[in-house]
């Protein structure tokens, strides 16, 4: 019969190499490094084979441990969700909420919604990984995602969390002083362009327009700034170094203060918004459940208010 302390160095292996690191792993489950890297050593030593590279700087896994987590990782997941999903027989949801988002998305929409969430819901933890890449959410162990709604997996549930939204082509007043504003994407052949590379294929990439009679258009970029990170190309615009491609509600308090200014608008493609996507084969966890209700309901459109007649004065 196999002992309970063994289902705990479970838990213990799967938490690290989400974490890829003992500390934050330790500091999630609320337990020291020196016994979860005991309880880790524990199962590593039953199993018979290493599960883990260390070195003072990483953690990584090993071959067997890749094959283990693929295997371990999803049943632990729904352990973890089957005793949260308890929760729902008590008035208020608690736990960790891990959610993975773009860094525009957690700049705008996440960090309208956050601060009053966990005003009202003190005991749901929430920890916001910033991620531009396309995460598989559920082999690293985060309870959603959020992603523009036509990129997200068909596996998957998505739901609107946040305002449509339209690209926007900025570039500060003083890098426009003195060069010809771009009135069509054939325009920026004369301009310096930001540049962002995906970290995960090394890729460029690409803008994408709206020409003639609705019709796409993309256009491959060039320029001397190339960055990782989707807001250090808004500071790099802020810079004067060229012109960035990004949403309006990620520029729009800068647009307002004159900081930057648009361009291209009638060439902006449209889009339905941020949408926050889950695994759809699994029951959604109240402390998700309830941050998605309290999120689409804070940023739900409010109607526009009809003026008064004067007669009703």
């Amino acid at each position: 019969m196999r002992q309970l302390s063994q289902l705990d160095g479970l838990i213990a292996f799967v938490t690290v190499a989400r974490h890829r690191g003992f500390s934050a792993a330790a500091g999630e489950l609320g337990v020291s490094s020196p016994a979860l890297s005991q309880a880790v050593r524990q199962l590593e030593q039953r199993l018979g084979v290493r599960l883990f590279h260390r070195t003072t700087r990483s953690v990584a896994l090993t071959e067997a441990g890749e094959q283990f987590m693929a295997r371990v990782g999803p049943a632990v997941a729904e352990l973890f969700e089957a005793t949260e999903s308890l929760d729902s027989f008590r008035d208020t949801p608690k736990g960790l909420l891990r959610l993975n988002a773009g860094r525009v998305v957690a700049a705008t929409v996440l960090r309208r919604v956050i601060p009053p969430f966990r005003a009202a819901h003190p005991e749901v933890q929430v920890e916001v990984c910033i991620d531009d890449g396309f995460t598989d959410i559920v082999a690293e162990g985060f309870d959603a995602g959020f992603r523009l709604g036509e990129s997200v997996g068909k596996d998957m549930v998505a739901l609107p969390f946040g305002p449509p939204m339209s690209v926007a082509v900025v570039g500060s007043p003083a890098y426009l002083h003195g060069r010809p504003v771009p009135k069509k994407p054939a325009d920026l052949a004369s301009h310096e362009l930001i540049r962002y590379r995906f970290n995960t294929s090394g890729q460029i990439y690409k803008w994408d327009f709206v020409c003639a009679k609705g019709q796409p258009l993309v256009y491959e970029t060039h320029g001397g700034f190339i960055c990782n990170d989707s807001m250090a190309m808004l500071d790099a615009a802020l810079d004067g170094l060229g012109l960035a491609y990004s949403f309006d509600i990620a520029v729009q308090e800068h647009l307002d203060a004159g900081r930057l200014v648009r361009v291209l608008q009638e060439h902006s493609p449209r889009h339905p918004g941020f949408h926050i996507y889950f695994a759809g084969h699994r029951q959604i966890p109240p402390k998700l459940k309830r941050f998605i209700e309290f999120g689409q309901a804070m940023l739900r459109p409010q109607p526009a208010r009809q003026p008064r007649h004067p007669a009703a004065r």
